[in-house]
């Protein structure tokens, strides 16, 4: 719905646009006195400056449900340049952010008259959202530039108390508008004191001039720390600018956008556009556009295309949080999570702790019980409608693949145990390093491939594709490793032990794995909005770079939790999935946790409730993707996250909600 809307707005636009060139070609004579509009869904509200004693008036619209919804809180939207932005901004509300508050504010009203009527009655943003004294004394002593810092502690102050005090806002979802100088005022709010809100709108920012001043801002309020959180700007901020603007205005913003790139700060979103048009004409697509931007962090559902890169989606206001999951129509059942009121408060308190990050930076707990998706919540840039990068889960995934090629009858349980190089018939056997024939599926599987390469040494190889191409990839890791002995048959994660199993995969399947992949596993799942992305010898990446939806990686566990069959029927080979997520080693490795044992790139762990304990099997990721399935408690949880350390959001995972499950 919020979809057709949109484009609904656009469409306005452009008859709007077209409509007023029009009529700009045109004289109309007017037969009476015009009158004035009046809209009644503004509410207009004088307010004064407490510190300067200026006047303003605040104009405010609300929501259309907001007298129906006596409990629901709302987030606000403040605009500057009020007399220029309202009308565009309420289209924006009624069409894109329809359970927004707007609060426009307008200009000083009580100014010099001889001002207004010399330069205007906007004169007051020149002194208002300019952050420096203007260069010739006479011009500031009539205008007083480089006020910005008064006129932020009036809106912090006056205006955000006011209408906190008087409607039902949400105090974790504000938002700054501002375009042109007030797009430089937006800048400065940001660089000083930027708790003042969640979300800046910055559109086409003065900054030319002042690139320096926000660099020392920047500079004073400290670098990011990943272990102190208030080392975070803690901000999502939209950007943009005309295509056609001059050079020397575009360049101090791209600085700008460089400067906060290079805070590297997790908590901070940047999102920028390049919009058709000119200082003047890219406004009105600016603010439809970055409406659209905030409906995406309001809402669990993005309308953002998929050309957006991951760090540039901005966090999510607040958590997202249901019992009651929705039908969405992609062959997953839902129902309303059935535990014990206690229960079900502690998964909640769960829910709440991972969004303030207590256990690090997650987007996603999913949990599916009996087949049927009970729980549903996202955080941070986590999204419905959003893949998600899996890291290493990718490797689970291929072990998928690897069991549906057996339950079609290209390979067999017994050809795990062959050599690998017996499924290559293009490699050529006399070049191949000592001991090449001791690589089998199953150890490859179990990462005890054995290879040893020179790291440098593969630098020359690495981006070749012409050599590394399809099986030439397998030939030259073969060709340039040491002798495989069984010695060097040891865990060693990684090494490159899943892209020799995708190439087995590509060798045995009709057409390729890639064509595979698709059909035979994905089609089949209703998993269509993926990315899967290609290793430089053409296979598909076997160990990382695929992205899927966090619903879609249910599905996966839903394939595991019900030993290998969909939709009643045995999908993957039972036998082979039995192996795979028992735990054949024990990796003695740091960052593998002690009572962790490895499958075939699947992972297994006992999980202890009260005098009993449980085996659980998961696809691991790094960043804290997660496939989990006890396949006793009839339960699968799925979590995503772009986290440096994620092991402790399994405290809670295994002491909070696996537990939950166990009565039920």
């Amino acid at each position: 719905m919020r979809t057709i809307k949109f484009l609904m707005l656009i469409i306005l636009l452009s008859i709007h646009t077209s409509f007023a060139q029009d009529n700009n070609a045109k004289e109309f004579a007017s037969n009476g006195e015009g009158t004035s509009l009046v809209l009644p869904q503004i509410q207009v509200v004088p307010i004064k400056d407490t510190q300067t004693d200026r006047h303003y008036e605040l104009y405010i619209e609300l929501p259309e449900d907001y007298s129906e919804n006596t409990n629901k809180t709302y987030p606000v939207l403040y605009y500057t340049d009020a007399k220029w932005h309202r009308e565009i901004l309420s289209s924006c509300q009624e069409f894109i952010l329809e359970d927004v508050i707007l609060v426009g504010i307008s200009y000083q009203l009580d100014i010099n008259e001889d001002l207004k009527k010399e330069i205007g009655v906007y004169v007051s943003r020149f002194r208002d959202y300019s952050i420096k004294e203007h260069s010739n004394p006479e011009i500031q002593k009539k205008i007083q530039f480089g006020q910005a810092h008064k006129h932020l502690d009036f809106i912090r102050n006056d205006v955000i108390t006011y209408v906190d005090k008087i409607y039902r806002t949400d105090p974790n979802s504000r938002t700054y508008f501002g375009y042109s100088m007030s797009g430089e005022f937006g800048a400065y709010i940001l660089m000083t004191q930027p708790d003042t809100f969640n979300n800046y709108i910055i559109g086409s920012p003065t900054v030319k001039g002042e690139v320096d001043y926000l660099t020392e801002m920047n500079v004073k309020f400290g670098p990011y720390e990943p272990s102190n959180r208030n080392s975070s700007l803690n901000a999502n901020v939209f950007i943009a600018y005309g295509s056609l603007e001059e050079e020397r205005e575009v360049a101090p913003m791209e600085a700008f956008i460089k400067l906060l790139n290079d805070r590297r700060d997790v908590g901070l979103s940047v999102y920028k556009e390049v919009i058709d048009g000119n200082h003047s004409t890219a406004f009105p697509s600016t603010a439809v556009r970055s409406a659209a931007w905030l409906s995406s962090l309001i809402h669990p559902i993005s309308s953002l295309g998929k050309e957006v890169s991951f760090w540039s989606i901005p966090n999510l206001n607040k958590p997202y949080v249901s019992t009651t999951p929705e039908d969405r129509k992609d062959d997953i059942l839902v129902d309303t999570l059935a535990v014990s009121n206690k229960d079900q408060e502690a998964i909640r308190k769960v829910s709440q702790d991972i969004f303030e990050g207590k256990y690090g930076n997650y987007d996603a707990l999913l949990i599916s019980h009996k087949n049927t998706l009970v729980y549903e919540s996202y955080y941070k840039k986590g999204r419905v409608n959003v893949p998600h990068g899996q890291a290493s889960a990718v490797k689970g995934y291929t072990s998928l693949v690897l069991g549906r090629a057996i339950e079609m009858g290209y390979l067999s349980m017994d050809d795990l145990n062959k050599p690998l190089i017996s499924f290559l018939k293009d490699i050529n056997p006399e070049k191949l390093t000592q001991g090449a024939e001791k690589i089998t599926l199953h150890k490859a599987l179990t990462m005890h491939g054995g290879l040893t390469i020179d790291r440098d040494k593969w630098k020359t190889f690495e981006n070749d594709s012409v050599r590394l191409k399809g099986q030439g990839l397998v030939q030259t890791l073969l060709e340039q490793s040491a002798p495989i002995s069984d010695t060097s048959q040891t865990f060693l994660y990684g090494n490159f032990n899943p892209i020799m199993v995708m190439a087995v995969i590509d060798a045995v399947v009709p057409g390729t794995a890639e064509d595979f992949i698709k059909t035979e596993l994905l089609d089949k799942l209703g998993i269509t909005d993926y990315k899967w992305s290609k290793h430089v010898s053409g296979l598909p990446q076997a160990g990382w770079q695929a992205s899927i939806r966090s619903r879609d990686m249910l599905k996966l566990g839903h394939l595991v939790q019900n030993k290998g069959k969909l939709n009643g029927k045995q999908f993957i080979s039972e036998a082979y999935l039995e192996k795979a997520t028992s735990g054949i080693v024990r990796p003695a490795i740091d960052w593998m946790p002690k009572n962790y044992r490895y499958g075939y790139f699947w992972y297994h762990t006992p999980v202890n409730v009260g005098n009993k304990s449980y085996d659980m099997t998961l696809a691991w990721g790094g960043g804290g993707q997660r496939v989990m399935i006890v396949e006793e408690l009839d339960l699968t949880i799925v979590i995503s996250g772009h986290d440096r350390d994620d092991d402790k959001i399994m405290t809670p995972i295994f002491d909070t909600v696996v537990p939950a499950f166990v009565k039920q």
